[in-house]
């Protein structure tokens, strides 16, 4: 020990008087080179290794792996060839790499396979602080909002602007005899509904059904816990029994057309899923007075990433337990008449997540808030619903306009209506495009589009051919005005 001291002495002694310090010994020497000469030899080996295949099976150049070999899910380098980000199975739609992201040139992937609501960023940009909240640490450590409310967890303040903005808009009855319900993103509250209206003691798992084209996620949220209480029956106008469970979704994704149930059952039950049913996108033709009414805020607001729903239902409906459906900060809602459907869905609920985050809730009544706050100020020009319609007017304008120049393609129309909520006969401008290819030789549109790097969702996912596809119309300005150059180009 003390010849290790004296060796770091003289070091240290060396190194404050700037002389060169005396070498400790030639047993160093060779640990040093050594050292070095196992360093060079372990590079070689990577960049042998590097340029044929990598570790774990991995080629060379790419950046993902493979998980399963009936799955292959490639994470690609960015906007790299059209094959390395596909994303979709023949079974499953995932997320593709190309997701989120903005355009880096004129020959970019564009990627509008997803209902990614960035085209409200501008707006809330210019809001500037009007839709901040500060959340002291101290606040929202109970598990508990509100136990006097039969939705224990549901924050006062949520309820409270849910019920301003529904009054505002005029979309949906929110009077003091709906339960509002809200829940984690729309599979939790979507997964509650088909339990709550489920029978606990049938012999046979409930069918769920709805009519084509249906929205994509319906079959695989159906089935995604293989659930006894109930399963994925198909399409409702060929669906032939007395018992199910009806998704109506109005306006309807994918294709914006105006739904109203097709069966008609004392044994069939019915949930509305009205996430599109805001003046940006359809005419408020009245106030929806459903049994259960799934709403969401990714779609009216915008803010899809805070995940939280809701759902009310007033005093005498059927069971719901997963009612909160709006996508605000994608924090969804219902609106539920039933109680004992609501206790069921709030109980399932309670059992997934233990409530749902109040950090949530709370952002999403401050946005909710400011939105209705700006229909109080006369002349505020910071209105959302107005900026939203004037936006989706223009683009939709546009695409029909590539669309007729193409001759390839084809579109549905639809009617103007009466909107209670402006006052003004109004047109529909959904949130997505249904686009059908009419080119001679093309029965995979999706392909054929892909083919020129757009990504979009097919027919097939919502139960009909491929010919046709899903093509959403709320990303940013500049993806959108690339999608249209490109569409152009096709003849």
């Amino acid at each position: 020990m003390r010849k290790a001291s004296k060796i770091r002495t003289r070091w240290s002694q060396a190194s404050v008087e700037g002389r060169a310090p005396a070498f400790p010994g030639p047993i160093w020497g060779l640990t040093i080179l050594g050292s070095l000469s196992l360093n060079l030899i372990t590079i070689a080996l990577l960049a042998s290794l590097y340029e044929g295949h990598g570790p774990l099976g991995c080629e060379a150049g790419s950046s993902g792996f493979v998980a399963e070999p009936e799955k292959a899910v490639l994470i690609a380098p960015p906007q790299s060839s059209v094959e390395e980000v596909e994303m979709v199975s023949a079974e499953e739609i995932s997320v593709s790499s190309t997701a989120g992201s903005r355009p880096t040139s004129k020959d970019a992937i564009i990627n509008l396979d997803h209902g990614d609501p960035t085209v409200y960023e501008a707006f809330w940009k210019r809001m500037g602080e009007r839709g901040d909240i500060v959340l002291p640490g101290w606040q929202s450590m109970s598990y508990f909002s509100d136990v006097s409310n039969l939705c224990w967890f549901l924050e006062p303040e949520f309820a409270h602007q849910v019920r301003r903005l529904h009054s505002l808009v005029g979309n949906a009855v929110v009077d003091d005899g709906r339960f509002i319900i809200v829940g984690t993103g729309s599979t939790q509250l979507f997964q509650a509904a088909l339990y709550a209206l489920s029978p606990p003691d049938a012999a046979e798992p409930m069918n769920v059904v709805s009519a084509i084209p249906y929205y994509s996620s319906y079959p695989t949220v159906t089935d995604y816990l293989r659930s006894g209480l109930y399963r994925w029956a198909g399409d409702a106008s060929t669906f032939e029994g007395d018992a199910y469970i009806e998704l109506v979704c109005s306006p309807n994704n994918p294709d914006g057309s105006i739904r109203e149930a097709v069966l008609s059952s004392k044994n069939g039950k019915t949930i509305h899923d009205l996430a599109y049913y805001w003046p940006q996108y359809t005419p408020i033709t009245g106030a929806a007075d459903h049994d259960i009414m799934l709403f969401t805020v990714s779609k009216s607001t915008g803010h899809a990433g805070a995940r939280l729903g809701y759902t009310s239902s007033p005093s005498s409906a059927v069971e719901i337990e997963h009612l909160c459906l709006m996508y605000l900060v994608n924090l969804r809602w219902a609106l539920v008449k039933d109680k004992d459907v609501a206790k069921r869905m709030i109980k399932f609920i309670e059992l997934n997540t233990i409530g749902v985050s109040k950090d949530s809730q709370l952002r999403v009544a401050k946005i909710l808030k400011v939105v209705s706050d700006g229909y109080g100020l006369p002349g505020n020009k910071h209105r959302l619903f107005e900026y939203g319609r004037r936006l989706m007017s223009v683009r939709w304008r546009k695409l029909r306009a590539a669309v007729k120049a193409s001759g390839i393609f084809s579109l549905p129309e639809f009617p103007s209506s009466l909107c209670r909520f402006t006052g003004e006969e109004t047109e529909t401008y959904p949130a997505f495009a249904w686009l059908k290819c009419e080119k001679e030789g093309v029965e995979d549109c999706e392909s054929f589009l892909r083919n020129h790097k757009l990504l979009t969702r097919s027919g097939r996912h919502f139960g009909v051919e491929a010919k046709y596809v899903r093509i959403s119309m709320l990303d940013r300005d500049e993806t959108f005005d690339l999608f249209i150059q490109r569409l152009l180009s096709l003849r």
